[in-house]
């Protein structure tokens, strides 16, 4: 029998001895001094169950432009998040160590403090690391904290196979971890403009393998701990029933897959969160024009190839740039993304095109980033839209849909 699971008598911790006590002076001046400790309780005096983690951790990230302590919960077939400030879980360390588990380490930067709660109180041992040459400064450091960290297995990860039953992440799949956690981050950046309560509704349009539509869900629904109603989107069925089959096996509650075209897919119920990423042609205006029937508040979509301009486009002030295939390409891509920028607008939105780097298809891409004004705020008139649109001499586009949704 494993020694974590022979019948031990519970310990109970009823003040802060000296050694909690120094052991938590140790985290705090780490905290502070931005050496970002880590904290891990282990030994439960109970057998790990369903109920109770086998271990707990601790480490500080960065949330919403803040630095927090982040609790990771290790259970047998999941992890769940606790986000703490420094006082709090100072609290809740004192609440777990002996009473639910033997063992705390603390790893600081030229440190390691051992804890352990034994029958005859509790033992404390230190020990000195020689600091590492070359040492990274703590802001490089930080941006090193993603929300989903490297070394704790997250079973979608897991079953996805980014990630080894022990939190490694596979080599061949170090850039499609940084994808996402580099995608998490921008849907972090718009958090605080979804509601602060109730069920969150989201939509992904044109998923796919749903790396991502699985990483928001769990952005959500354990980072944040909301209740989530997800559903992906996307036109090819053996992939939609693979994710469906993942989800299921997973016990991901609120992730919904469906197959179609997205003109068909839902009726159009609110909508918190609309994404949309590299939804190809026209499929991203009718992503964007699905959003604004659903009244979406925040809508993320990063634009893929569309075709409409291209023929259409005449002008003769551009004829130098217009006569090369390659410039006009380019020309039409910004155009496209700028008409739909301002349809947005016309729509009710505050919207951004923002650059972002790192992501799977493209070295750069745009975002267009679309926050819905307040109500008191009047929607846009409809003028650019057309004179740019005439410049350029183009007629019918996808787009127009957006417009006349937002009219209607």
């Amino acid at each position: 029998m494993d020694a974590s699971q022979r019948e031990t008598p519970k310990l109970k911790t009823t003040l802060m001895s000296n050694s909690s006590s120094e052991f938590l002076d140790a985290l705090q001046d780490s905290f502070e001094n931005d050496e970002f400790p880590r904290v891990v309780l282990s030994a439960p005096l109970k057998k790990s169950s369903e109920e109770v983690p086998r271990k707990q951790t601790l480490r500080p990230i960065e949330l919403k432009n803040e630095i927090v302590l982040q609790w990771e919960l290790h259970f047998d077939k999941l992890q769940t998040h606790l986000n703490l400030t420094l006082a709090e879980s100072k609290e809740r360390f004192l609440s777990l160590f002996g009473n639910e588990y033997r063992e705390a380490y603390l790893f600081g930067t030229n440190f390691e403090y051992t804890l352990r709660a034994t029958s005859k109180g509790e033992k404390l041992k230190k020990r000195q690391i020689k600091a590492k040459k070359n040492k990274q400064p703590a802001q490089h450091n930080r941006t090193k904290n993603y929300l989903i960290p490297e070394g704790v297995p997250i079973p979608f990860l897991v079953a996805l196979g980014i990630m080894t039953g022990s939190g490694k992440v596979k080599e061949s799949r170090q850039k499609k971890f940084r994808q996402i956690n580099r995608y998490l981050e921008i849907v972090n950046d718009v958090y605080d403009q979804l509601p602060a309560e109730g069920p969150l509704h989201v939509v992904d349009f044109g998923c796919g393998l749903s790396y991502l539509t699985f990483a928001v869900h769990h952005l959500l629904s354990v980072i944040h701990q909301r209740e989530v109603v997800l559903f992906g989107i996307d036109q090819k069925a053996d992939v939609i029933e693979r994710c469906e089959l993942l989800a299921h096996d997973l016990n991901l509650a609120g992730l919904n897959f469906t197959s179609g075209r997205i003109e068909d897919a839902l009726q159009r119920d609110k909508v918190h969160l609309a994404l949309s990423l590299h939804a190809c042609d026209t499929a991203t205006d009718a992503a964007l024009t699905f959003a604004v029937e659903a009244n979406a508040d925040v809508i993320l979509a990063v634009p893929c190839c569309q075709h409409e301009v291209f023929p259409q486009i005449a002008n003769e002030t551009l004829e130098l740039i217009l006569k090369h295939g390659i410039l006009k390409e380019r020309i039409a891509s910004i155009a496209t993304d700028a008409l739909r920028a301002e349809a947005l607008e016309v729509a009710g939105y505050k919207t951004q095109i923002l650059e972002f780097i790192d992501l799977e298809h493209t070295p750069k891409n745009l975002l267009i980033r679309a926050i819905r004004r307040p109500e008191s705020h009047t929607k846009h008139e409809a003028q650019s839209y057309s004179e740019l649109k005439t410049e350029l001499g183009i007629n019918l586009l996808a787009t127009d849909q957006i417009l006349k949704t937002a009219s209607e």
